[in-house]
């Protein structure tokens, strides 16, 4: 089992910065891929970025990339999205996600294997 805590959401004004982060706890969770998803009011949940084990390949939407950066400290369990020039758009609830099958496979929903309960983005114009 492993259980992913997010935290990091809130108000931010277009055009700026906020970092989220997500712990995870499990005595393998470093064995996982990890990576954000989110959910836009009315909207289904969509893939924003992916990170390997290591962390030595990350995958983004093509929506955010140049403005989001996914790391990951493993000695700390934790995950971060770091989110730069926000958008009206960028409006969500962010989702923590771990997947064993690979970063590269997060893009679908269908192989993930533990979900965070999510943290509210709300970007004003």
């Amino acid at each position: 089992q492993v259980q992913l805590v997010e935290s990091g959401g809130g108000l931010v004004q277009a055009g700026g910065s906020l970092r989220l982060s997500c712990a995870a706890s499990g005595r393998t969770s470093s064995s996982y891929a990890m990576g954000w998803f989110r959910q836009a009011p009315g909207k289904d949940r969509e893939f924003v970025t992916a990170i390997s084990r290591s962390g030595g390949s990350t995958y983004y939407a093509d929506s955010v990339k140049g403005r989001f950066t996914i790391s990951r400290d493993n000695a700390k369990n934790t995950v971060y999205l770091q989110m730069n020039s926000l958008e009206p758009e960028d409006t969500a609830v962010y989702y923590c996600a771990a997947a064993l099958s690979g970063a590269q496979a997060m893009g679908s929903m269908r192989r993930i294997d533990y979900w965070g309960k999510g943290t509210l983005v709300t970007v004003s114009s």
